[in-house]
């Protein structure tokens, strides 16, 4: 949709200025003032999103007026090109307006310099603007409209196809033999992951995508629930499938081996294709539309609920019947999901296990929490980032400014440019350097493609406008998805744009490799330099957030689930998950194949794929004690206080020793959660109960936490031989 948008807002400006008969260097001009225009306001509300474009041409005004009054004055002209990328940089700490009319003063200004505005072309560069500027209006708010509610239920169509996704290769999982296990298992894992970032983006959305707060905890609810259903059915089928327990970790960390190669289900016979069967009516339910009702759908959904009943699981082996017990809960947080997105449904077909579903969700509705405020980031002076980053922006443009003139006094601008970019969206030494990295190669890449296609092109203006949209396009497509790729078609848009301008040579686009590379090397150095924020430091204070996350969600969870006061479980899920984002992105220089750190690269992709296998279990504790109040089939058990409390313990011990504060004592890895329930009154429950899987969730959480104590070299202490839940 950004694509399309920037691309649309381009077109339109092109056909209205070619209309007024403006020559081609102002037509460059527009496009790329419109392409800013559009790609710069990222705000959510469509009356924010006004207020920003239409405070946003009076700064791109006065950015190209300064910008022609100052093109022949050098020293002046540098001096205060510092000063506004200092500025820009510094406006983003005002949030998404500060940020975009930022962008959009630093981006014009550049624009002035490249078609080397005049005083006397301020009149038809003024206009330009305004066309510009109106027809990203026009496209932003007329042609494709961009309201969080249109977006929301995107994104709900996008958590549909990837939970389809997941489900088809859980089908798939059944049958794999030893020699295509290891594929699937790939695939499961990306699924599993591709599925879990579309519900964050979901959770990031809510609040303006919905009509108050009550529907937004309620769609958030149901998209955990059925977040948590898809990775649970994963993980039993890979049990069903193996000779021993496979660890909830297989499902995040990569190459991790299943425990056993041979698959074990085709010895149970009937069970298995019964499971096939009802992975593929699983499957349908998943991917119906929303109108699409009937008794085929009606009499498929009854008969998967009804795995959620003992009574009606086929025979098989204790794991296949986990496997069935799983496609139920599947199914139900399915019909949660649809209620919640589509309202009600026809319930002339429903069998008992389906009217039971639905009595538990109205139960459920009627505890919604309102969300909660986000909290302030209490940070002042040179200890905000966006402060320290603008000081470290100023200093390596200033630096790239005087390298740039060595090169050449006509484009130096494009050292300045890459020095900026590097910064945007990175927060780290260590992530300035990947970023700088990705834009030379390519930008390299994309010297050899603009060579070509201005060579194809030759003097054909419209042929080389079409192509240029097609980079474009190609940009905000695959920015997302790879920066080096974005660099490409960034630098293969310009070289088609020096042709436009009659200035085109091979010379232009190797210089544009050598300022490039300049501009990297000045911000990398300016990183490292200036106030540094060193890549070790960053992933710390990122994983202390989401040690102390995991422990308000675990502590709450249980003490809900032992009997305590009910809280807002999954906004501390939430919580949960953003920290632990956070702290994936800012391990990406760790884990990036350029480093030659390759035991500190495993260490990070191992604690990252332990912490997010903590994060399944909260989540699916979270879920459950959220089922407590109104559940026939959950109870509150007291004697899971002390169970939390060690687990509580060991995470606080933890998130201590990676923040250097003083903490006594040791991680407890003692006896196992069973042996500990087990030792009270009553025995463990039976293996099929939900209070089993409590256990069991507990169990391997604790396994996790003590984990990444080892990985951590934080001391543990206790026996290591522990019986499985």
């Amino acid at each position: 949709m950004a694509g399309l948008r920037t691309v649309g807002a381009i077109v339109l400006t092109l056909v209205v200025l070619a209309l007024l008969g403006t020559g081609v260097t102002l037509l460059v001009a527009g496009a790329m003032t419109a392409m800013v225009a559009t790609f710069a306001i990222r705000e959510k509300e469509v009356r924010g999103q006004a207020v920003t474009l239409a405070l946003g041409l009076p700064v791109a005004l006065a950015a190209v007026a300064l910008g022609s009054l100052l093109n022949s004055r050098i020293i002046a002209g540098d001096l205060f090109f510092i000063a506004l990328i200092f500025g820009a940089a510094y406006a983003r700490r005002f949030g998404d307006r500060g940020t975009a009319l930022g962008l959009i003063g630093f981006q014009v200004y550049f624009v002035s310099l490249f078609v080397h505005a005049t005083v006397a072309t301020l009149p038809e560069l003024f206009l330009t603007l305004a066309v510009a500027f109106g027809c990203s209006a026009v496209v932003r708010f007329a042609v494709f409209p961009d309201t969080p509610e249109r977006t929301l239920a995107r994104l709900r169509e996008a958590f549909r196809a990837r939970m389809a996704q997941l489900v088809a290769t859980h089908r798939e999982v059944v049958d794999a033999g030893p020699e295509e296990i290891d594929g699937v298992l790939d695939d499961l894992r990306r699924h599993t992951a591709r599925l879990h970032e579309t519900a964050l983006m979901i959770q990031g959305r809510l609040e303006e995508g919905t009509r108050d707060a009550a529907t937004a905890a309620l769609l958030q609810r149901r998209v955990a629930d059925a977040e948590i259903a898809a990775e649970r059915l994963g993980m039993t089928l890979l049990n069903a499938r193996s000779a021993e327990r496979t660890d909830t970790l297989t499902l995040h960390l990569p190459h991790a081996p299943v425990p056993a190669t041979a698959n074990r289900m085709r010895s149970e016979g009937d069970a298995v294709a019964t499971l096939r069967r009802d992975l593929d009516a699983l499957a349908l339910l998943v991917a119906r539309a929303p109108g699409d009702r009937g008794t085929a759908v009606a009499h498929v959904r009854n008969r998967l609920l009804g795995y959620r009943d003992e009574d009606n699981l086929p025979r098989g082996s204790g794991a296949v019947q986990d496997a069935f017990r799983a496609l139920g809960e599947a199914a139900r947080a399915v019909l949660g999901l649809r209620l919640a997105l589509d309202g009600p449904q026809d319930e002339s077909d429903d069998t008992s296990a389906t009217t039971r579903s639905r009595e538990e969700f109205d139960a459920e509705d009627l505890a919604i929490f309102g969300a909660e405020e986000d909290e302030e980031d209490e940070r002042t002076g040179l200890q905000r980032p966006t402060t320290r980053a603008a000081f470290q922006v100023a200093v390596g443009s200033a630096l790239a400014i005087v390298g740039g003139e060595f090169l050449s006094t006509q484009r130096w601008y494009w050292a300045v440019l890459t020095c900026w970019v590097v910064f945007l969206n990175t927060a780290s030494t260590g992530e300035v350097l990947v970023k700088g990295y990705r834009r030379l190669v390519g930008t390299v890449l994309g010297v050899a493609a603009g060579v070509a296609l201005a060579g194809l092109v030759g003097n054909h203006t419209w042929t080389a406008f079409v192509l240029v949209l097609l980079c474009v396009f190609g940009g905000f497509f695959t920015a997302p998805l790879s920066y080096a790729l974005m660099s490409f078609f960034v630098t293969a848009m310009l070289g088609l744009l020096y042709t436009l301008l009659n200035t085109y040579s091979v010379a232009t686009l190797v210089l544009r490799i050598e300022e490039t590379a300049l501009g990297a090397a000045c911000g990398i150095i300016a990183a490292a330099v200036v106030l540094p924020v060193h890549t070790d430091r960053r992933t710390d204070e990122h994983l202390a957030a989401v040690l102390d996350r995991l422990r308000e969600a675990v502590s709450a969870a249980v003490a809900q689930l032992s009997g305590g006061p009910a809280v807002d479980l999954l906004t501390l899920a939430r919580d949960l998950d953003t920290a632990l984002n956070d702290l994936r992105d800012s391990t990406q220089p760790l884990v990036h194949p350029i480093t030659p750190l390759r035991v500190r690269r495993q260490t990070a992709r191992y604690l990252v794929a332990l912490l997010e296998t903590c994060a399944y279990h909260a989540r699916s504790l979270a879920a459950t004690a959220e089922l407590l109040p109104a559940s026939r089939s959950v109870a509150a058990d007291p004697r899971l206080g002390r169970v939390g409390r060690r687990i509580a313990s060991n995470i606080e011990l933890i998130s201590a020793r990676v923040q250097d504060q003083p903490a006594d004592g040791e991680v407890e890895a003692g006896a196992s959660i069973a042996s500990l329930l087990d030792a009270g009154d009553s025995p463990v429950p039976p293996s099929h109960t939900v209070t089993f899987r409590v256990l069991r969730h507990l169990q391997r959480l604790d396994e996790g936490v003590v984990g990444i104590a080892r990985a951590l070299d934080v001391p543990v202490t206790g026996r290591a031989g522990r019986k499985n839940v």
